[in-house]
């Protein structure tokens, strides 16, 4: 596994852009996934800073935001597959909030592991799709 990219939830998802501009980071893709009720920014060339908004009240990034405000969300991890890599924490005892991927942004597929399998970090798995 490799470092994809570092989640940070923000409130004002233009705000974070200009502010991650101003220490020298570039936009590098710019989507809304709306299957998770999130907005996100990668910034740089890789690892990437995802900036996530939410676009609903009920969304988790949202919720996440109400109870812990804007700051780190979650690691994640490049794997060449994640059903193999599903099966592999879950036999080191993970718990998984996925137990099969789900349409991520970029078109990469992607799955959760419980922040409590990992020392309280939530750990998202990429499988890059291209």
């Amino acid at each position: 596994m490799k470092l994809h990219h570092v989640g940070v939830a923000v409130a004002d998802l233009d705000e974070a852009i200009a502010r991650h501009r101003r220490m020298g980071l570039e936009l590098a893709h710019r989507e809304v996934v709306s299957s998770q009720k999130v907005e996100v920014a990668f910034m740089g060339e890789g690892p990437f800073i995802e900036l996530l908004a939410g676009t609903s009240p009920d969304s988790t990034i949202s919720r996440h935001l109400a109870k812990r405000g804007p700051g780190q969300h979650h690691l994640a991890f490049a794997v060449p597959s994640i059903a193999e890599e599903l099966k592999r924490q879950a036999a080191a005892g993970a718990e998984l909030i996925d137990r099969t991927p789900r349409p991520g942004a970029w078109g990469h597929q992607v799955a959760f592991v419980h922040p409590k399998s990992h020392g309280g970090v939530l750990i998202e798995l990429v499988q890059e799709s291209r």
